[in-house]
């Protein structure tokens, strides 16, 4: 899908996505990624579902987001509770969603100048 949006050069937007890509701005990316409206993290290193652990969520909320979109690959999966502490520690709201979901969602959020971070999982 390919989205068209008045935005901000100054922020990272999800400009399009595939089933197994997603481009920001005018980069593509075929791995897993963490996208926040002032940053881009291409190396996040869970590539599927079952490669998540606490640590990765940990990172998340280092970067200090409001809400984190959990793309889960094609399909909506929900990771295991403990998981997610590190998050829910910091008072993090979580909304877990297949990834094309996810990219939709964060571009709506981004706009409205909200700290939201899209972590997104591109192989199933």
């Amino acid at each position: 899908m390919r989205f068209s949006l008045d935005n901000d050069a100054s922020h990272y937007s999800i400009t399009s996505y595939g089933p197994d890509w997603v481009r920001v701005g005018q980069q593509a990316f075929r791995r897993s990624l963490i996208v926040t409206p002032e940053r881009l993290v291409s190396d996040w290193l869970p590539q599927t579902f079952g490669d998540l652990v606490e640590a990765h969520f940990e990172a998340i909320a280092d970067l200090e987001p409001e809400i984190v979109l959990l793309g889960t690959g094609s399909r909506q999966r929900f990771p295991r509770p403990s998981l997610l502490r590190s998050l829910l520690a910091h008072g993090v709201g979580v909304e877990i969603m297949d990834t094309a979901a996810a990219c939709r969602t964060y571009n709506i959020i981004m706009l409205e100048g909200r700290r939201v971070a899209a972590a997104l999982l591109l192989a199933d």
